[in-house]
């Protein structure tokens, strides 16, 4: 089978869907948008379980309307239980389920006429004067699109070349209480209340949906990760003898592992085969956290295709700024030098929580970012950021993601 379309975008999770959608709904002009080909992999091993998407915005954004919960409040518990709660104003912390997404959005795309065909990619490449995709059917088929464009979301086989990569893995559990055990007012963005790895940091993670019921996340920043019964065991220890809850049920969990690199992703294969979301650079490598930078990018990119441009000429998701201050982080974290727990205790306690989450993500002035600067352990940062130039690169294992 064969199609032909102006761009193909592989991939349909949350970077290939917002793109997508993007590229495809009508211009301001009325003249006709770009000719689009969503290509996604069949049900089977190649498509995630649902998963939980978190993000912050101000005011009301395009996606409210599927959103699980949303909150304008965090809180942080410091190691020796001291809490932050900070109101967030102007912005929301906002949850969105994968699931939900991704109906939607293939609702839109159904409505703006865009062709969602199932294969098992093989390869995207350049071929004479357009990009060519290739694969297999369910039935194992074989099938192309070939378009002026492709943008590929999937997972990099191995990750880049880095000085330093940490992971971000966790497992959560998504709890009933029979007693309300909840405040549905404030999202608990790290809870620092638990034991420490030697190098890295543990803290929990709870999302209430109501008094009785919550996601609750175990989570580690550190080299490895662990087995499915130690994610059990320091997620129970966490529900009764932290958080207190009482009786509870497991009602569904969720697991990921997501890659904190100061390696340089690519941002295409070749002329026309560009890459997205996660595996192009998308994650903030010192946060994990995607899919805000995954709304930057695919705005960027949509733009610049339907108005003739060249994506290449788009802004990077993450600046060098940003990506160098992520590297002198992750570095520190890595080495021990720096206290996580403390790190981020310090840093919600002294800087206001709006400006601490654009400062999460990249949108500071460089005069703020070198005020938050003065509220780290400067004499450790300095260290790592000295040091950064003597370290060798090396290229890590992979490893699948999410957030």
């Amino acid at each position: 089978m064969s199609w032909d379309a102006d761009v193909t975008v592989v991939g349909a999770g949350a970077a290939g869907l917002s793109l997508a959608v993007s590229l495809a709904q009508p211009l301001p002009s009325g003249g006709p948008a770009p000719r689009v080909v969503v290509v996604e992999a069949p049900p089977g091993p190649l498509r995630p379980p649902a998963r939980t998407w978190c993000y912050w915005e101000a005011g009301a954004g395009p996606y409210d309307a599927m959103l699980s919960a949303s909150w304008d409040r965090l809180r942080l518990y410091a190691p020796d239980g001291a809490v932050v709660d900070r109101p967030l104003a102007p912005m929301r912390y906002k949850m969105l389920r994968s699931d939900r997404f991704e109906a939607a959005m293939a609702g839109r795309l159904g409505a703006y006429g865009v062709d969602v065909r199932r294969m098992t990619v093989e390869s995207a490449h350049d071929t004479d004067g357009g990009a060519v995709v290739r694969g297999r059917d369910a039935s194992g088929a074989p099938c192309v699109v070939r378009s002026g464009l492709v943008f590929d979301s999937r997972p990099p086989r191995r990750l880049p070349a880095a000085r330093t990569t940490l992971l971000q893995h966790f497992r959560g559990w998504f709890v009933r209480t029979a007693r309300p055990a909840f405040d549905p007012g404030a999202a608990t963005l790290m809870d620092f209340r638990l034991p420490q790895p030697h190098r890295g940091l543990a803290f929990g993670y709870v999302l209430p949906l109501s008094r009785h019921d919550a996601l609750v996340e175990y989570t580690e920043f550190s080299r490895a990760a662990l087995s499915g019964a130690a994610y059990d065991r320091a997620l129970h220890r966490y529900c009764t003898s932290v958080l207190g809850l009482g009786d509870y049920a497991v009602r569904e969990s969720e697991q990921g592992v997501i890659p904190m690199s100061d390696g340089a992703y690519p941002r295409r294969h070749g002329r026309r085969v560009y890459v997205i979301g996660a595996a192009g650079g998308a994650t903030r490598p010192a946060t994990g956290y995607t899919f805000s930078a995954i709304q930057r990018q695919s705005r960027h990119l949509a733009e610049a295709v339907r108005a003739g441009r060249s994506p290449a000429r788009t802004p990077a998701v993450h600046g060098r700024r940003a990506r160098t201050m992520d590297a002198v982080l992750l570095r520190a974290l890595d080495t021990g030098r720096v206290d996580g727990g403390a790190f981020f205790t310090h840093l919600f306690s002294t800087v206001p929580t709006e400006r601490v989450l654009r400062f999460l993500d990249g949108a500071t002035s460089p005069r703020e970012d070198f005020g938050i600067g003065l509220r780290t352990p400067v004499l450790p940062m300095l260290r790592s950021l000295l040091e950064l130039p003597l370290l060798r690169r090396s290229v890590p294992a992979a490893g699948p993601g999410r957030r």
